[in-house]
């Protein structure tokens, strides 16, 4: 297994990924109708690539026996201070085996790296997984928003992790 960073190459296989993930994951917490417009609207072949691309967009993914299995797509912005991990998905078939938790990993390390102090990621109030998911890893729940999608409104939790917690948790892993 091999964690590295997207290429065009790979927009289909995120695609993919994505579609599997929310086709699984979804159906309880969106109505058909949002999940196919929020699939449509943010997979496009356009947005994943500019994702790829853009300069302050990170997208990973994580290779195995020559197949995505999982990506995350994040974004940081200097003036704030801040990075926003915006999807982490591992494909269901491949859940379990830390593939997520890894992916998480780097994804915070490589935007610490970038300098920011803090990184959020957001999740549906409703996706207990996704909440557990950032809990577990160390971020802390913050505020809770509407948003929008396919024309449906939903809660969205924000979790945070500071820099300086993560750093001390790396730490006493060492």
């Amino acid at each position: 297994m091999a964690i590295r960073e997207a290429t065009v190459d790979d927009i289909e296989a995120i695609q993919d990924v994505a579609q599997q993930s929310w086709t699984r994951d979804y159906p309880k917490i969106l109505s058909r109708e949002s999940l196919q417009e929020g699939l449509d609207d943010w997979y496009s072949e356009e947005r994943v690539r500019d994702s790829i691309v853009w300069a302050r967009a990170l997208m990973l993914v994580v290779e195995r026996d020559d197949e995505i299995v999982g990506f995350a797509h994040a974004t940081w912005d200097n003036s704030t201070d801040e990075g926003n991990i915006l999807r982490v998905y591992v494909a269901p078939d491949s859940r379990g085996e830390g593939i997520g938790g890894r992916l998480l990993e780097e994804t915070c390390h490589s935007l610490f790296e970038q300098g920011v102090e803090r990184v959020k990621a957001m999740v549906l109030d409703a996706n207990e997984l996704g909440k557990r998911f950032y809990s577990e890893f160390g971020f802390e729940k913050g505020d809770v928003e509407e948003i929008s999608i396919g024309g449906d409104t939903y809660q969205e939790c924000t979790y945070v992790l500071e820099r300086e917690s993560y750093a001390e948790e790396m730490d006493s892993l060492a």
